[in-house]
C-alpha cells in the first residue's frame, strides 16, 4: 500500500537545528525533506489523525551538539516526542481531546536545570473539550490549556481562554509571550515563571476595527504585528508595559472568557503606539519578522512576498510566486527561509536576495470551474507505464506528478496567460489525454465568452522532448468541431492517432505526421491533420475509446454505441440503447468486452460483448470513473453511493471501488473509499527495473491499481492481493456465492435484460451488493423502449413460468 498526494501546507513546517532538514505536516504523518535536494528523507508515522503542529527542540546553547528531536500534536488527541534522525517515537502523551495548535514557550525562556534540579517542560495547546456540561455552552468548548509534557498530563483545571472556534497559537521567538487572534482582538499571555506548573499568568487584549487574520512577535522587542481582512498591517509597540510589569499574578482560575469580552477603545490598549501599513489588496495570510528584527515579511492572496523595513516603512517584493501565500518560516541559518503556498508547494528561499533555491512540490488541488463545465470530466490522465499522473491546475497548467515518488515532475503551460491568484477564470482546460507510452499529449480548452463575445474552443497536441515530461506544442486547432464543445479526447494504442468527440454531433480522427530532421542531432517534428470525420443521426457524441489493438473505435452517440473502423472510417455496428447519455467508454484489455457508463436520472454500468454484439450484464449504478487492465480481462469501477448507503452500510464512506472480471457480473472484491466525487482510477504497470524497488506489503506486484480521490490524494495497491488492506477495505462475505447464471453466452431478451431468477421463498437475505436482477423482476421486466421489447406473448410466458414450480409428470 502506497499513499501520496497529501497536503504539504495544512500547518506550518519547521526547520531542523542545522537547517538541513524541513519537517512538514502531511496528513497524519510528518515528512522530513532535505533542504539541499528537496527530496523526502523519512517520515514520522504514528498519529491517527491530522498532525497540526511540529516543534523542533532547540539546543540548550549554541555550542551544544545538534539535536534531532521534535514534538508533534494531532487531532487524534496525542502529543508525541520523536527522534527524527532515526526515526523513532520516544514518548506519547494522550490528553484525549483534539489538539488544533501547540506552542512550547519554555524552550527558550527557561534553562533545562536550575540549582541542580530538573525543570518541567510545559506546552500550551488549543483544544476542543467535547464534554458538555450545564455550566458550559457548546461555544465555549474550544479552550487554551496548559500541558505538563514532563508529567504527561494537562495542568489541573487551568483554562487560559475559551473561544467559539479553535484558534492558532503564536509564540514569540524569545519564548516570553504567546497569543491568539479572535475576530477584531488580540489576546497576549505572559507566563511569569515558565518552570512552574502553577506559575502566574498575565494577559492583555489589543483591539482593532477589522477582523484580524494573522499575528507575529518581534524577536527582541515588545512589538507585535497583525494583518487584517482588508490587507492592512498594524504594528503595536511597547505592548504590555503596564500589565506585565505588575508583581501580582493570577493563577489556577479562568483568566479570561473571550466570548464575554466587549470591544474596547483602542486608545485604552496597553501599548505605546500603533502604526498602520497598507499594500495588500486582500486579507493578509503571512506575517513574520526577520531574525534580527529589522524587517517584516508579509504576503497574501496576491502571491507576492513583501519585505517591509521596520524603521522606515520602505518595501521590496518577491513577485510572481503564482499562488496565495500561507506561511513564512525562518531557519536557524540566516541565509535560508521557506514559504508555503496554497498550490501545495513549499519554496526554499535564499536570503536576503529571496531567490528560490528549491521547491518541494506536492500535487496541486482540483480546479474550481463554473457549474456548466462541471460535467466535462475531472481533468486527470495517467501514464500507465511510468506511473505518472497529469492533472490540470488553476494557472492554466498541466502538472505531471510521480505516483511512486510522491513528488512533482514538471508543469506544462497550456495557455499562455499572465495568471495572478484571484483572477477571474477566463480559460478552462476541459480535457487532457496521454498516449500509452506517455510521449504524446492532447489537451482541449475553452476560452469563455465575455458578454457573449469571444468564446473559442481549441484542441492542442504536444510531444515530450525528454524523460522529464517537458512537453512542447506541436499543433493547435481552433474550433475543431465548429463552435461545439469537445466531450472526449482519446489516443490510439499506437499513439499516432487521436479521436475527439463533440457535443455538436460529430467526431474527428486526427493522424500524426512526423518528420525526422538530422542536423547536428536527431530531432522530430510532429504535426497533426484531420484524417476522418464521422457522425450518427446528428446525435451528440459524448464518449469515445479505441480497442486494445486499435482496430475498432467505439463512439457513444448519446444513448447508443457506434462501432467504427478508424482507418477506413466505416460504421461497423450500432449497439443497443441506454436510458441516459453515455459518458464513459472503455475496452477491457485485449478481450472482446466493452464497458459503458451512463449518467443522469437512470445511471447504468453495462458490459457489452463485441463478438456477439449483445449486452452481457449491467447494473444501475452512478459511475464516476472506469479503468481497464491492459493485459487482463478485468476492470475497476468507481461508484458514487446514495445517501442512504453512506450512513448505514458504509459508515460515512461516499464511494466504492468494484473490481470485476468482464465475463462475471459479480465483483471479485469491493473497497469503500472517501471523496469519490471527482475521483479517478487507473491500472499502473510496474516496469521490470522497478519491481525490486516497489514492494507492497512485502510483495512486488506486476500491476497496481491507483485510486485518486476528489482532493487529488491517491493510493496505490495490488488489487489482486488477498491481503490488500487499508482504503477501508470492506470485502463483502458471501458475495462470490451470489449466483448469476450463464449471462455471458446469452442472446436476445436475456442478453439485454438478464434471465429471470428462480423463485425461492427460503432464500436468505444477501448482503448489500449493487447487483441485478432484483428480488421483484416484474417491476422492471417491461421497462425500456417498445421497439426493443419482445412480443407480449413471449414475455408473459416467461413471466408466468418464473412464478410457477415445474413438476415432472409421471408416465402412466
Amino acid at each position: 500500500m502506497m499513499r501520496g498526494g497529501r497536503s504539504l501546507v495544512s500547518s506550518p513546517p519547521a526547520f531542523s537545528n542545522d537547517a538541513k532538514k524541513l519537517l512538514v505536516c502531511t496528513s497524519n504523518t510528518v515528512s522530513v525533506f532535505s533542504t539541499v535536494t528537496g527530496l523526502l528523507i523519512t517520515s514520522l508515522e504514528g498519529h491517527t489523525a491530522l498532525v497540526t503542529s511540529v516543534i523542533v527542540v532547540p539546543p540548550s546553547n549554541p555550542a551544544a551538539k545538534v539535536l534531532c528531536y521534535c514534538w508533534t500534536a494531532s487531532l487524534d488527541g496525542t502529543i508525541r516526542y520523536w527522534d527524527f534522525s532515526l526515526p523513532e517515537l520516544m514518548k506519547t502523551i494522550d490528553i484525549r481531546m483534539p489538539i488544533f495548535s501547540m506552542v512550547i514557550p519554555s524552550f527558550l525562556d527557561v534553562p533545562a536545570e536550575e540549582n541542580g534540579k530538573h525543570q518541567d517542560l510545559f506546552a500550551y495547546v488549543s483544544i476542543e473539550d467535547a464534554k458538555e456540561t450545564q455550566e458550559r455552552t457548546k461555544a465555549s468548548r474550544r479552550q487554551i490549556r496548559k500541558c505538563n509534557l514532563s508529567k504527561s498530563r494537562l495542568v489541573g483545571r487551568l483554562i487560559l481562554g475559551e473561544t467559539r472556534k479553535p484558534e492558532v497559537l503564536t509564540v514569540s521567538p524569545s519564548g516570553k509571550f504567546f497569543g491568539i487572534r479572535n475576530k477584531c482582538k488580540l489576546h497576549i499571555w505572559k507566563v511569569l515563571d515558565q518552570g512552574s506548573e502553577r506559575a502566574a499568568v498575565r494577559k492583555i487584549t489589543l483591539h482593532h476595527t477589522k477582523k484580524i487574520t494573522v499575528i507575529a512577535f518581534h524577536p527582541t522587542q515588545r512589538i507585535i504585528a497583525a494583518g487584517d481582512v482588508t490587507g492592512r498591517i498594524l504594528t503595536w509597540r511597547g505592548f504590555g508595559n503596564r500589565a506585565f510589569a505588575a508583581s501580582n499574578g493570577v493563577a489556577d482560575q479562568k483568566l479570561i472568557n473571550v466570548q464575554e469580552d466587549k470591544p474596547g477603545v483602542r486608545d485604552n490598549d496597553d501599548a505605546d503606539s500603533c502604526s498602520t501599513w497598507h499594500w495588500h489588496s486582500a486579507e493578509v495570510n503571512v506575517l513574520s519578522f526577520s531574525s534580527d528584527g529589522s524587517y517584516l515579511y508579509s504576503g497574501g492572496k496576491e502571491g507576492v512576498l513583501v519585505v517591509w523595513q521596520l524603521d522606515t516603512g520602505k518595501k521590496k517584493f518577491l513577485p510572481r510566486i503564482g499562488s496565495p501565500l500561507l506561511y513564512f518560516i525562518d531557519s536557524p541559518d540566516p541565509t535560508l527561509s521557506s514559504i508555503s503556498c496554497a498550490d501545495n508547494q513549499i519554496h526554499l528561499l535564499k536570503m536576503p536576495s529571496m531567490g528560490i533555491l528549491k521547491t518541494i512540490s506536492g500535487i496541486k488541488a482540483p480546479c474550481c470551474y463554473p457549474d456548466m463545465y462541471e460535467g466535462l470530466g475531472n481533468g486527470i490522465a495517467f501514464d500507465q507505464t511510468a506511473g505518472i499522473v497529469a492533472v490540470r491546475t488553476e494557472n492554466y497548467c498541466i502538472q505531471f506528478y510521480s505516483l511512486f515518488d510522491d513528488r512533482g515532475v514538471s508543469e506544462v503551460q497550456v495557455c499562455e496567460r499572465n495568471h495572478q491568484p484571484g483572477d477571474d477564470v477566463t480559460v478552462i482546460v476541459t480535457s487532457v489525454a496521454l498516449s500509452i507510452d506517455g510521449s504524446l499529449m492532447s489537451t482541449s480548452e475553452v476560452k469563455l465568452a465575455e458578454e457573449g463575445i469571444g468564446g473559442l474552443v481549441c484542441l492542442k497536441f504536444w510531444d515530450a522532448g525528454s524523460q522529464n515530461k517537458e512537453f512542447s506544442l506541436s499543433t493547435i486547432v481552433y474550433e475543431p468541431h465548429r463552435d461545439a464543445g469537445i466531450s472526449a479526447v482519446k489516443f490510439h494504442p499506437s499513439g499516432n492517432m487521436v479521436v475527439s468527440s463533440s457535443f455538436g454531433g460529430d467526431f474527428k480522427v486526427w493522424k500524426c505526421n512526423h518528420d525526422v530532421i538530422q542536423n547536428d542531432q536527431m530531432r522530430q517534428n510532429f504535426s497533426w491533420t484531420c484524417h476522418a470525420v464521422g457522425s450518427y443521426k446528428k446525435k451528440p457524441m459524448t464518449a469515445a475509446a479505441f480497442s486494445a489493438d486499435g482496430s475498432v473505435l467505439a463512439v457513444a452517440a448519446e444513448t447508443l454505441i457506434t462501432l467504427w473502423n478508424p482507418y477506413k472510417n466505416v460504421l461497423l455496428a450500432v449497439l443497443g440503447e441506454t436510458l441516459t447519455p453515455i459518458v464513459n467508454l472503455s475496452f477491457v484489455g485485449k478481450s472482446d468486452n466493452l464497458v459503458a457508463a451512463s449518467c443522469g436520472s437512470n445511471p447504468q454500468l453495462s458490459v457489452w460483448n463485441m463478438s456477439k454484439l449483445s449486452l452481457s450484464w449491467s447494473y444501475k449504478l452512478h459511475i464516476e470513473a472506469v479503468a481497464s487492465a491492459v493485459d487482463l480481462s478485468s476492470f475497476a469501477a468507481l461508484v458514487l453511493l446514495p445517501e442512504s448507503s453512506k450512513k448505514t452500510t458504509f459508515k460515512g464512506m461516499d464511494g466504492v471501488i468494484l473490481l470485476f472480471n468482464a465475463t462475471d457480473p459479480v465483483p471479485t472484491v469491493i473497497w469503500s473509499v472517501r471523496k469519490a466525487k471527482g475521483g479517478a482510477l487507473c491500472f499502473v504497470q510496474v516496469s521490470p527495473s522497478s519491481v525490486e524497488e516497489i514492494s507492497i506489503d512485502g510483495k512486488a506486484p506486476e500491476v497496481l491499481l491507483a485510486y485518486m480521490n476528489g482532493d487529488h490524494e491517491y493510493v496505490l495497491f495490488d488489487p489482486y492481493c488477498k491481503d490488500a488492506r487499508e482504503v477501508s477495505v470492506s470485502q463483502k462475505e458471501g458475495l462470490a456465492a451470489h449466483d448469476h447464471k450463464g449471462q455471458a453466452g446469452q442472446y436476445g431478451y436475456a442478453s439485454i435484460y438478464g434471465e429471470l431468477p428462480e423463485f425461492d421463498r427460503k432464500r436468505p437475505e444477501a448482503p448489500w451488493v449493487p447487483s441485478f436482477p432484483s428480488d421483484r423482476p416484474w417491476e422492471t421486466i417491461f421497462s425500456g423502449s417498445s421497439h426493443n421489447l419482445p412480443p407480449l406473448t413471449k414475455l408473459c410466458s416467461a413471466f408466468l413460468e418464473s412464478l410457477l414450480e415445474k413438476r415432472t409428470a409421471a408416465a402412466e
